[in-house]
């Protein structure tokens, strides 16, 4: 007879340590109530619950969550309405707190991050927002994470995902970038021409004083040319005065009035210009047309066999 009962008590008794044994796996804590009032904290592990006495009245994560805040209508300084949303990641750091200090911890924060980041983006202008996303994650960090310490909740990190204009704004940006692609072409076509032609502007004026320079040093060498033609042309007239002087002045035996150097100079020089004279003559006849030659007189240039002597006298 005392066995049924041994047995009874027995299955009575795994019962109720089943019921009263609670595992906690790692990452989690669980908060025990005892008769309704906050008593302990479980970690991870095995513990045991009198079910009388004691329930757990909140099961929490020490993970980090993420949470999600959809999409919302908002307005910019210059009021331009557009679209945002964004994912909050926050962990429990007390979970007591999150449990008796907040009603709705998910909601909460998510209320907290909509109104949160309709104020942030009302500080900025249409253009602003699209580059500040970084000084919006920032703002909304520290905001929410003066609240919810009290929460017990620590938020890690907040990202914008999307910041979505109206049809009618992304109509006006699209014509507004399409005009700005068009001044930056026109811009850089006109840089182009104005390039273009500066370039060829300091060709041509590179090519003129190459040619002016190319002119000058011609015509300098020009100048040296003749200026030497015509010293060798004179030292060759000087050396045939001189040889013709000499002739005369061995010819001659006197002179009147004048001595023989002068005198045999002056015939060789007479000499000299007949003979120029001759010559330009000749070249002058050499043409096909009519030619009308002009003699000097004799007393002016020797012509005649009589003239010639008469200088070598």
């Amino acid at each position: 007879s005392n066995a049924p009962v041994a047995s009874v008590c027995f299955a009575g008794a795994c019962i109720a340590t089943g019921c009263s044994l609670r595992v906690v796996t790692s990452g989690n804590e669980y908060l025990v109530e005892r008769f309704g009032r906050y008593h302990h904290t479980l970690g991870p592990g095995w513990h045991f619950v009198c079910p009388i006495l004691e329930q757990i009245s909140y099961a929490a994560t020490t993970r980090e969550q993420v949470l999600d805040v959809p999409p919302q209508q908002c307005y910019t300084r210059d009021n331009a309405p557009l679209k945002a949303d964004a994912v909050v990641y926050m962990r429990i750091i007390d979970t007591k707190a999150a449990r008796y200090n907040i009603m709705d911890l998910d909601s909460a924060i998510l209320n907290l991050c909509l109104t949160q980041l309709r104020e942030e983006v009302g500080k900025l202008t249409l253009d602003e927002s699209f580059s500040s996303r970084d000084r919006i994650n920032n703002a909304l960090l520290q905001e929410l994470n003066s609240v919810s310490h009290a929460w017990g909740v620590e938020i890690t990190r907040v990202e914008i995902q999307n910041l979505e204009p109206s049809k009618d704004i992304l109509a006006a940006m699209e014509l507004q970038m399409a005009a700005e692609r068009e001044k930056r072409a026109a811009i850089l076509h006109s840089e182009g021409e104005k390039i273009k032609l500066v370039n060829e502007a300091e060709g041509r004026a590179g090519a003129i004083i190459a040619d002016a320079q190319a002119r000058r040093q011609s015509v300098l060498l020009e100048a040296e040319a003749e200026r030497d033609r015509l010293k060798l042309e004179a030292e060759g007239i000087q050396r045939s005065i001189e040889t013709i002087a000499k002739a005369v002045a061995a010819a001659k035996a006197k002179d009147d009035g004048k001595t023989v150097a002068d005198s045999s100079a002056d015939a060789a020089v007479q000499i000299l210009m007949f003979v120029r004279y001759m010559e330009t003559q000749a070249k002058f006849a050499d043409g096909k047309g009519t030619k009308v030659l002009m003699f000097p007189s004799k007393d002016t240039v020797p012509l005649t066999y009589e003239g010639l002597q008469n200088l070598l006298k």
